[in-house]
């Protein structure tokens, strides 16, 4: 198998640069194949959400661009600069909040300041000497958040960050994902089985079926955006039946499909 490889700066060429190049990637468990001949750019500075059935390979594909798996096919670039979100925060509950969010990082990066200056980003700084078992869900799940981004990361990868919240606390966390995003500018994936997650946030929305994207289109609607409205629900019911659910749209779906790429050039900054 090939772990996947970071971008290799590519001279004298006008095309515009991509984040995560993934060609022909195949990955197969006890003879099932997961992942058929997958390709996939991502843009710097794009906000991706996958979807997909359980054991579509959502999370297979996720952790092949982590770093954490490897196709047994076809290869992937990626920035060297990554880190992952999960649903669970994963934090060290012999460490102090702020210690866990520079955990593994030495030299400048490491330093409590820049701990409680990413904490501060994510409301959290009042809580940097806090224990981790003080924290509530939300607050546990921004710590990984701010654990993320004070990596800098250029690709930041999205695990169902979401699924073990409240409904208010996840729509709280939706909202600073987004701006977070928007602010440090990282391309972003974004696992998710909820569609109307997937709108709110993303710039464009990919359906995982049979180890492949079967769908794969930009979304119009202007940010901010609420979970209502003609345009909101045409798109929904779009995706659900690309999903098999059977749903009836109100209004025509606001979306164009894009046609697969080729020939991308690989160019990193």
């Amino acid at each position: 198998m090939n772990a996947p490889r970071n971008f290799l700066p590519t001279k004298n060429s006008t095309k515009t640069p991509l984040a995560v190049k993934v060609a022909d990637v195949s990955r197969i468990f006890d003879g099932r194949t997961v992942l058929d001949s997958l390709s996939l750019d991502i843009r710097p500075g794009e906000f991706v959400a996958l979807l997909g059935a359980s054991g579509s390979g959502k999370t297979t594909l996720l952790r092949i661009l982590a770093g954490l798996d490897a196709p047994d096919a076809g290869e992937a670039w990626v920035p060297e600069a990554r880190t992952v979100v999960y649903q669970e925060p994963r934090l060290v509950l012999s460490r102090r909040v702020w210690r866990n969010v520079v955990v593994g990082l030495s030299g400048p990066q490491a330093t409590r300041d820049q701990a409680v200056k990413a904490l501060a980003e994510v409301g959290l700084r009042e809580r940097a000497d806090a224990w981790p078992a003080t924290l509530s869900g939300g607050e546990a799940q921004r710590a990984a958040l701010a654990r993320a981004l004070v990596r800098e990361p250029r690709l930041l990868l999205l695990d169902e960050p979401f699924a073990a919240l409240d409904a208010l606390t996840r729509l709280k966390m939706q909202r600073l994902i987004r701006d977070l995003c928007q602010v440090h500018g990282p391309a972003t994936l974004l696992v998710t089985h909820d569609v109307e997650e997937a709108i709110l946030l993303a710039d464009r929305i990919l359906v995982l079926r049979e180890g492949a994207i079967a769908f794969d289109a930009q979304v119009s609607i202007p940010h901010p955006r609420e979970a209502e409205g003609q345009r909101f629900d045409a798109l929904r019911a779009q995706l659900l039946g690309e999903l098999g659910v059977s749903v009836a749209a109100r209004a025509a779906p606001n979306i164009t499909p894009i046609a697969p790429r080729h020939g991308a050039v690989l160019l990193a900054n």
